[in-house]
């Protein structure tokens, strides 16, 4: 059974001017972010949801690197990864136009009410990324190669980026991995788009050190253990479509088993919207009643809104 206990942010120290800055419980809302030093200064790996926490991620980055953050790369759109972008001025904000684009439109967007215990957020002024790629860019920390890719495909979002430093052998993976429990979350991709990353991407890289988007620090063995909880997603859709279950339904009545136990469990609904809509024919990352899927998540959650303690 895994330790969901709410603790203290923590620097891990991979080597080489590289870090983790984690945030447990891996909860809603409480990202991982990543720091890459150099002699002139810092590029940030997203940033986190509220303004507490991004202050004191900025805090830790002032803790291990002696110059400026002059670049923050953003893995994709969520507010949990990208709410803070405003409180690291005078950086250069890069990520996939896509990302982008996502975050103005959620800027645009009436917020979700009921859904989420309340939180502080602060004064987070907005800062969408603005220098965009399509399909990647490389950085460079003093000599170290950062190959900042696309991956191609809707997977976690419809815009997934990964930072990967080839010569440590590690990988800033976003959330197209959770670790430690953490239940993989895809509303707002594809469950299929994610294996196929997962599988033709992620696997083929060869890291033996993870960075996740939510959850411990880790290695390669979470691939196999995201992928059968993929795999188990989009069986009960498959069976929920044939017996003419709602994603609500299919999710009251499967037995989660292993995954009985992960954090975050009331998002096998949510991910059923997914699967659902893709056994139905639509293309991964197709638009979807996301409102309509987080009422369902709280309805299986008993009706009580979702536990967030960011």
């Amino acid at each position: 059974m895994s330790d969901h206990g709410v603790g203290d942010p923590r620097i891990e120290d991979l080597g080489g001017g590289l870090y983790a800055y984690v945030q447990p419980d891996g909860g809603w809302m409480i990202n991982n972010t990543g720091m890459l030093v150099g002699r002139s200064g810092t590029v940030a790996v997203d940033t986190s949801s509220t303004e507490r926490r991004t202050r004191a991620f900025a805090a830790a980055i002032r803790a291990v690197s002696p110059g400026p953050v002059h670049t923050l790369v953003n893995t994709h759109s969520h507010p949990d990864h990208t709410a803070g972008n405003g409180l690291l001025p005078g950086v250069t904000i890069v990520a996939h136009e896509d990302t982008r684009a996502e975050v103005l439109a959620m800027a645009a967007m009436p917020p979700l009410t009921g859904i989420f215990e309340p939180i502080d957020e602060g004064s987070l002024p907005p800062a969408p990324p603005f220098l965009t790629y399509r399909e990647g860019v490389t950085l460079w920390v003093d000599d170290l190669r950062c190959e900042v890719r696309h991956v191609g495909t809707p997977a976690h979002t419809t815009n997934d980026s990964i930072v990967w430093v080839p010569d440590r052998s590690v990988l800033f993976a976003g959330d197209l991995v959770f670790s430690g429990g953490g239940t993989p979350f895809l509303l707002s991709g594809s469950v299929a788009g994610s294996i196929t990353v997962l599988e033709n991407v992620i696997a083929g890289l060869g890291a033996t050190t993870i960075v996740p988007g939510h959850g411990p620090v880790c290695g390669p063995e979470v691939i196999d253990d995201t992928l059968g909880y993929l795999r188990f997603v989009q069986q009960v859709a498959k069976q929920g479509v044939a017996a003419g279950l709602t994603p609500l339904e299919a999710a009251r009545e499967c037995d989660l088993g292993e995954y009985a136990d992960w954090l975050d469990s009331e998002r096998i609904v949510g991910n059923l919207h997914r699967a659902y809509a893709e056994e139905n024919g639509a293309a991964p990352g197709a638009r979807i009643d996301i409102p309509a899927a987080f009422r369902d998540m709280v309805a299986y959650n008993g009706g009580r809104p979702l536990t967030c303690r960011a």
